[in-house]
């Protein structure tokens, strides 16, 4: 008897003490990646083979592959999430659309993934074709899919994981805007974050879920206001806006960001970092522990061989796109360093007309573009992706944004000061005229602006397309780094380049005048 009273007291003992064991779980996260399977430059563009053998590159499936692999080995228990937009941003996408995003991502073990803008940009079908290749669940809360029947039942707002005997809740969001962003169709309806968010928490915790992760395309601001505005969610793994949090240069604001209970997460772009985050829960679902660091994938991970094999092995159709000709043109187009960076060029009307054409049904009546952005002249006659490549490299996006009048010739002052010097500065245009005289001292050399065939109002503000390197500051445009209603990650500029040709051939190049230099 007192044996039989000894083995019950011992056995609730062990019963209490498990019940009030902490649970402790690692997730491991990314956003942005934009197909950017192959290692990418500091410049998040294109990194050659010599590049990346000489330590000089970041990224790259492979990359992602071993430090995905090595970072569970460094945890008992571990959860790979995607915040959305793995479509977009290079000729994988373009070729592949999303089915080799979700080999890879397969092939890497994700267990759930939210629904980016970009995974719309061709419409509800790719989707579909991408969610019945993905092992992972596609979340997205924000969005009503039951008159879309390519989604309806392909899509979910949220998802139950099993994680070491636990259950994590998991909940995706979409950016409200897409209809202005992407191209969903007709049949969605996106709905405010913070009321589905809260829906879908108020569902899981009547289920008895208490930790729950929000996957959430919707930017850095909009993580933070979500947290403010809504209880029950322990962490929130945050895209859209490529914001890289941590304690190096660069970042935007700690990792985790705390907003009250809530833990933000995000991990820059374009598989530059992993997210790792370590978060430790009570007995009672309450989160009590948030630490971690993005891993940033330099030269000191090691490439996974079997899947650097394959993305070389996927690269190899690419030459075809490459050799695809795209479009006619009556004549050269003159895109010369010794042109773009002094003057009007006939290269930098065609990008800059090309990108104020893709948006200007967005409210958009002005383009600026970097002179040192444009790297070849096109020759007459065909003209074949591969030179639109050559002339637009970087893989920059299209930007939209607001600014005053003020702010514009501020930078086109910016542009002009260093003519002399031959810098990459130099602003292209369209839908704008100026007049910039080289015996005034820089910041003084910019008269007769105008906008159309208005001339520009100070206080009044504009919408203004360029690229992603410019509206972040590149090339001494720091002004535009405050502008209001910025998106950066628009279209991949050569592709707009491409599709403005093919619509216009045979394209005829030509200056107007727009830009008058006084000597």
């Amino acid at each position: 008897m007192p044996l039989r009273l000894l083995t019950s007291a011992a056995l609730l003992a062990l019963c209490a003490g498990a019940a009030h064991a902490d649970f402790t779980l690692t997730l491991l996260h990314t956003n942005d990646v934009h197909d950017r399977f192959e290692p990418i430059s500091k410049y998040d563009s294109g990194c050659s083979a010599e590049d990346n053998a000489a330590g000089a590159c970041f990224g790259g499936a492979a990359r992602m592959a071993t430090a995905i692999a090595e970072a569970r080995a460094r945890h008992d228990t571990s959860l790979l999430l995607d915040a959305g937009d793995q479509f977009q941003g290079a000729l994988f996408y373009t070729y592949y659309r999303g089915a080799l995003a979700a080999e890879m991502m397969n092939a890497m073990g994700y267990e759930a993934m939210a629904v980016g803008n970009h995974e719309f940009d061709n419409g509800p079908q790719v989707l579909a074709d991408f969610a019945d290749a993905l092992d992972a669940p596609l979340l997205m809360a924000n969005a009503d899919l039951s008159s879309e029947p390519l989604l309806k039942d392909r899509v979910l707002k949220s998802t139950v994981i099993d994680k070491g005997g636990d259950r994590i809740g998991l909940i995706g969001l979409t950016p409200v805007d897409n209809p202005e962003l992407a191209s969903p169709g007709p049949n969605i309806t996106f709905t405010d974050p913070v009321d589905a968010v809260q829906a879908e928490v108020d569902r899981l915790t009547a289920e008895g879920i208490t930790k729950i992760v929000l996957l959430s395309h919707s930017g850095y601001a909009t993580d933070q206001r979500i947290a403010e505005a809504t209880s029950g969610v322990d962490v929130i793994v945050g895209g859209h806006s490529h914001t890289l949090l941590g304690d190096m240069e660069g970042a935007s604001g700690p990792y985790p960001t705390m907003v009250g209970d809530t833990a933000i997460v995000s991990a820059y772009a374009y598989g530059k970092y992993l997210g790792e985050l370590t978060v430790t829960f009570d007995d009672a679902g309450t989160l009590t522990e948030a630490s971690g660091a993005p891993l940033l994938l330099d030269a000191s991970v090691a490439e996974d061989e079997t899947v650097k094999a394959r993305i070389t092995e996927a690269a190899e159709p690419l030459e075809e796109i490459r050799s695809t000709v795209v479009a006619e043109t009556a004549a050269e187009i003159d895109g010369s360093r010794e042109t773009c960076r002094i003057g009007e060029c006939a290269m930098g009307n065609l990008v800059a007309g090309a990108m104020l054409e893709r948006v200007r049904d967005q409210g958009i009546e002005i383009a600026l573009t970097n002179g040192g952005g444009l790297r070849a002249s096109i020759d007459a006659g065909p003209v074949t992706m591969g030179e639109v490549l050559t002339v637009l490299p970087f893989q920059n996006t299209l930007s939209t944004f607001q600014v005053t009048g003020a702010t514009l010739v501020d930078a086109l002052e910016s542009g002009t000061s260093q003519i002399e010097e031959g810098a990459g500065r130099f602003p292209q245009v369209a839908g704008l005229s100026f007049t910039v005289d080289l015996a005034a001292e820089p910041g003084s050399r910019i008269s007769d602006v105008r906008v159309g065939d208005t001339p520009i109002e100070p206080e009044k503000l504009y919408g203004v397309v360029s690229n992603n390197y410019v509206r972040n500051g590149g090339d001494g445009y720091a002004m535009f780094r405050d502008a209001q209603n910025a998106y950066d990650f628009g279209p991949d500029l050569a592709d707009v380049m491409a599709e403005y040709l093919a619509a216009n051939t045979p394209y005829q190049p030509a200056t107007d005048g727009r830009i008058t230099v006084k000597n």
